[in-house]
């Protein structure tokens, strides 16, 4: 069985939605499972301590997580075009698994969510690939065989999947070519994963 661990950062919901349509993409091939986890939030001195573990939703990853894991799918909002400080400060104490390789050979792929069309969703795509790829892992993209990257009017790259939020602060809406291409992420991490594992 190929375990895809799905970490998100999410603050309204958006990245968190995806997230949970990555997994039904990973769940929908046979011999692969998801495993979603959440990592906390970070804040400065100045703004006092950071949250408690919130009493529901998925537990924070761990660096064990990552190391016992196929697969890795990684979600954030955009911040300026970067991914959030919460999720970059988790990959930035990654470095003893980069010493050790545990994540060398392995796929991954990544997701994101803006609250407007052109709020960086490739920069930020590309952000969190790079600490990927300092880790020797095997990026997966969305390819334009996929119908959905072609009638999308709103989120989706060949760089991972995405959302556009819009201003709507309730609950987040994926269109439909979102949600496709979102499971689509999650399968294809999932197969190579798994042809990885039995090679």
């Amino acid at each position: 069985m190929a375990e895809i661990l799905v970490v998100y950062y999410s603050r309204n919901g958006s990245t968190a939605e995806l997230a949970r349509e990555v997994c039904r993409g990973i769940e929908s091939i046979e011999g692969a499972s998801a495993k979603l986890r959440t990592v906390p939030p970070v804040a400065a001195e100045s703004e006092g301590p950071v949250r408690p573990v919130p009493p529901s939703g998925p537990p924070y990853a761990t660096y064990d997580d990552l190391r016992s894991a196929d697969g890795l799918v990684l979600g954030s909002p955009t911040r300026f075009g970067n991914m959030a400080a919460p999720l970059k400060h988790f990959l930035d104490g990654t470095s003893p698994l980069w010493l050790s390789g545990a994540l060398a050979g392995k796929p991954a792929g990544v997701f994101t969510s803006t609250q407007s069309m052109h709020g960086g969703q490739e920069t930020t795509l590309l952000s969190m690939m790079l600490p990927l790829f300092h880790h020797g892992m095997i990026l997966v993209g969305i390819p334009y065989t996929e119908p959905a990257l072609n009638e999308t009017r709103s989120g989706g790259t060949p760089y991972g999947a995405s959302h556009v939020a819009g201003s709507d602060r309730g609950r987040p809406v994926l269109s439909a070519e979102e949600q496709s291409l979102a499971q689509s992420l999650g399968r294809r991490v999932a197969r190579l994963a798994s042809r990885l594992a039995t090679a």
